[in-house]
């Protein structure tokens, strides 16, 4: 019996999509990762610098499916960025 998938199907029961996103980690330089990460559900991809911008990437996709407000900061790349890649 898969624990994963019974508590995926509670979830979806309950009205909640499952977040799901694919990660390319390209390069391990400087203590951190740079690569891209898409966003399966939105169909939207950006590439990060470091697995701070990788939080804030995670963080700000589960805000905007949970309808919190979001804090962003302009040094910080978001989905919605110029240099993000679709």
């Amino acid at each position: 019996m898969d624990i994963n998938h019974e508590s995926s199907a509670a979830q979806n029961e309950a009205g909640n999509e499952d977040m799901v996103f694919y990660l390319r980690i390209q390069y391990r330089r400087n203590s951190s990762w740079q690569g891209t990460i898409h966003y399966l559900n939105s169909k939207k991809t950006c590439i990060f610098r470091s697995v701070l911008e990788l939080g804030n990437l995670l963080h700000e996709a589960k805000s905007k499916t949970t309808g919190e407000s979001e804090l962003k900061s302009p040094k910080n790349k978001g989905w919605e960025d110029k240099d993000s890649v679709s």
